[in-house]
């Protein structure tokens, strides 16, 4: 079929998933091209969409005003969250690099409008978050699509929703999805840097698949692993 990947394609977009990772300290002051930033957009607007609603924004931030708010807020926030561990784990969690905020060239915000479809949308009948998971979707686009450019995406999760709006002027009924920092990188980590600080180790694919019913496992035989053909090792050891 016409619409077939050739085995360099299907490598390709491995590869992208495998080396994608969440860029915090890398990034370099150079701006992301126009075009360059248009093509990760148009990859994120193509994302599925529940009813295809296609229920997101997009908020492009360069202002390095509005990032230093953003960033003030980001700085309380963290200190809450650090108090929220103990022990050890609170003094790797403050060692953290855990934004680029101020240092990456574009700053993406990316919402959701819960009513671009009317009250009763095809398919979010009974499962009504589906359009929040929509927009989850043109997040890990622009995500890969990103990788394939060149640029790495670090994902800021550790923001007051309610700042987050009055900074960009987010209307109540919108929901933030995802706040993003994107920029060229000096590199990309071989592996994820919270695994390499020690926070959390990657789980073993073999664990989390099930057949048919909850907890109900079909085990692999002795050494099996499963490998993709142009990556480096198992998707249970890349990200």
């Amino acid at each position: 079929m016409e619409e077939d990947f050739t085995p360099a394609e299907r490598d390709a977009l491995y590869k992208a998933i495998f080396s994608r990772r969440d860029v915090r300290g890398q990034f370099r002051p150079d701006p992301v091209p126009d075009e360059v930033l248009n093509r990760v957009l148009l990859a994120a607007h193509h994302a599925p969409s529940v009813g295809f609603m296609q229920p997101w924004n997009f908020i492009v931030i360069t202002d390095p005003a509005v990032k230093s708010r953003i960033h003030a807020d980001f700085a309380r926030a963290t200190e809450e969250a650090a108090a929220m561990f103990e022990g050890e784990r609170r003094s790797l969690y403050s060692r953290l690099k855990l934004e680029g905020i101020r240092e990456a060239p574009v700053n993406l915000c990316i919402t959701c409008d819960r009513e671009r479809s009317g009250p009763v949308v095809l398919g979010r009948t009974h499962m009504p978050a589906m359009d929040l998971y929509s927009c989850v979707c043109a997040v890990q686009n622009l995500w890969l699509a990103a990788r394939a450019e060149g640029l790495g995406v670090g994902w800021v999760s550790i923001l007051h929703e309610d700042a987050l709006k009055a900074a960009l002027g987010i209307p109540e009924r919108i929901v933030p999805i995802a706040y993003l920092c994107i920029g060229h990188v000096t590199h990309f980590e071989a592996t994820p840097e919270l695994e390499t600080k020690g926070w959390r180790k990657r789980l073993p694919l073999e664990d989390l698949v099930f057949r048919d019913r909850w907890e109900e496992t079909i085990p692999s035989p002795p050494g099996e692993r499963v490998r993709v053909r142009g990556s480096r090792g198992s998707p249970s050891q890349k990200s």
